[in-house]
């Protein structure tokens, strides 16, 4: 199996804000590499550093130390008649779309065209193919104020890919669209990444984002990376603080700990599939009983996906006797309660 490409490597960025009364790391000493063709997540919580990171990705940022290096390209090293070509390969699309509302659909899509000095009529037919490709080439002509939040970042992706970039940056791109809306577009990316070979880059606050549609994901917490992995590694065992701060608070809403003081753990559904009865064949084998604190699970296919935090017996020996069936059906429950010193 070939070693898979890389098409960013950071070495060490630092990024540091600082005036005469106050000094601010917003990115510390981060590195690691995002492979061509993947679907790659960037997470944290607000004010974790990871929209400055990303800032440093285009170079809209300049990082105060180590290196961005793009398509073995050092973004840092590049002149500025270099540095405008290569952001063409570097489309972003943002939560609030951009959209010119005083321009039509088309017109919104074939501008960076019409800034490159692509001629009418080539930029027009670019346009239509790009429209076609995220489902809006009836709405060519009308107007943002006419279209909904999901069409609109639609209409932001398909003007995002007119320049046929390598890589599309998309920061808190669904943030301001509903549950339905946010599952259509996250769709589009995964099919636009699939059938045009394009690097995504998802930048989100949402582990729910993450875990739909992501290969890889790096956790930022304070300007630090806290954690790099496979998505469904990190989702079913988080190792940092920051990790499972962002993992269990996605699917379980409120926090489950406030009803209970007892021993908690985290099961996770992973592949398992969807009509086994899991808490009822515990029951059925060692007579033992959970108490369910909180669960989201759901089925893809006939496949159960999710998590559920449960609330323990009391008695040592019976949570000996749950947790070893757990672990035997291959659930690796974690311990997650505030009970755990």
């Amino acid at each position: 199996m070939s070693k898979k490409e890389p098409i960013y490597i950071l070495n060490n960025v630092s990024k540091i804000f600082q005036d005469k009364n106050s000094r601010t790391v917003a990115v510390d000493d981060v590195s690691f590499e995002i492979n061509k063709g993947e679907i790659f997540g960037i997470i944290g919580m607000s004010g974790a550093g990871k929209s400055t990171l990303v800032r440093t990705l285009n170079r809209l940022e300049e990082v105060s130390e180590g290196q961005v290096i793009f398509d073995g390209k050092e973004l840092g090293k590049l002149n500025n008649k270099e540095l405008r070509s290569t952001r063409k390969e570097i489309a972003m699309i943002f939560q609030g779309f951009n959209l010119l509302l005083q321009k039509n659909v088309l017109a919104n899509v074939v501008l960076p065209l019409k800034l490159a000095g692509i001629p009418k009529k080539e930029r027009e037919e670019k346009g239509l193919e790009m429209l076609k490709v995220v489902g809006l080439e009836e709405k060519a002509k009308v107007y943002p104020a006419q279209l909904s939040g999901g069409q609109k970042q639609r209409v932001a992706i398909a003007r995002a890919l007119a320049m046929n970039p390598k890589v599309l940056l998309c920061d808190e791109a669904t943030s301001a669209l509903d549950p339905k809306m946010t599952e259509e577009v996250l769709k589009l990316l995964q099919e636009i990444n699939e059938t045009l070979d394009l690097t995504v880059i998802i930048i989100t606050h949402e582990m729910s984002v993450i875990e739909k549609i992501c290969d890889r994901v790096a956790i930022i917490d304070h300007g630090k990376l806290a954690e790099i992995g496979d998505v469904k590694e990190i989702f079913s065992s988080p190792k940092s603080s920051a990790a499972k701060h962002l993992v269990l608070p996605a699917l379980t809403g409120e926090n489950p700990f406030d009803m209970t003081d007892k021993k908690c753990y985290r099961l996770v559904f992973d592949g398992r599939s969807a009509t086994e009865p899991v808490i009822a064949n515990l029951v059925k084998e060692t007579g033992k009983y959970v108490n369910i604190l909180s669960a989201n699970t759901r089925s893809v296919g006939g496949v159960g996906y999710g998590q559920m935090i449960v609330e323990f017996p009391e008695d040592i020996k019976d949570q000996r006797v749950v947790l070893e069936y757990f672990n035997k059906i291959g659930m690796n429950p974690m311990e997650v309660s505030k009970a755990v010193k």
